[in-house]
């Protein structure tokens, strides 16, 4: 039979000649054409294989079972143990420490309340007093104004009446003569 060209290049590139299957596909007519190209990669070696976390060694004998898993809970367990005591420790600690601030601070803090009680107690005689005071000056500012109101309009009438009185002695000295 001929070749293609289709077929020539395969057979020059290394490979075989397609294969026809006879009928075609179900016996259609369709020819089908297996192609196998060679190349010079398959001649080469496979590449090695990527790099692995090492050797396979196989665990000693105490590791492996179930008593070996127990050991391990066990150890886990303890360890839990010791930092749960560790941790129990430090937050009694720091409570311990945290009451200790609060008792200084709720005494400082009474100590701060007296004194400012003591000095509201203070104020609020010392503004009785100036009250007090306060009220008597007003009394006496007002019994000064009542005065002063009555000196000036005695020394009103006086201004007024001056001429007349002025006149009349003048009048009373002339009849003594």
């Amino acid at each position: 039979r001929d070749l293609t060209e289709a077929e020539r290049i395969t057979v020059n590139l290394g490979g075989d000649v397609p294969t026809v299957a006879p009928g075609g596909i179900a016996n259609t007519g369709i020819a089908v054409q297996f192609a196998q190209l060679s190349s010079s990669r398959q001649s080469d070696a496979p590449a090695p294989p990527p790099e692995t976390f090492g050797a396979y060694t196989k665990k000693g004998a105490k590791n492996t079972g179930v008593i070996g898993m127990i050991d391990l809970l066990i150890q886990d367990l303890d360890k839990d143990m010791t930092e749960g005591k560790t941790d129990e420790e430090h937050a009694q600690a720091n409570y311990e420490a945290l009451m200790a601030d609060s008792a200084a601070k709720r005494g400082q803090d009474a100590k701060s309340l007296a004194q400012k009680q003591l000095a509201k107690a203070g104020l609020e005689g010392d503004l009785a007093e100036y009250a007090d005071g306060k009220a008597a000056a007003s009394s006496e500012l007002t019994a000064t104004l009542k005065y002063i109101q009555s000196v000036h309009s005695d020394c009103d009438w006086l201004l007024q009446y001056f001429d007349v009185r002025k006149e009349a002695r003048a009048q009373e000295v002339d009849q003594l003569k």
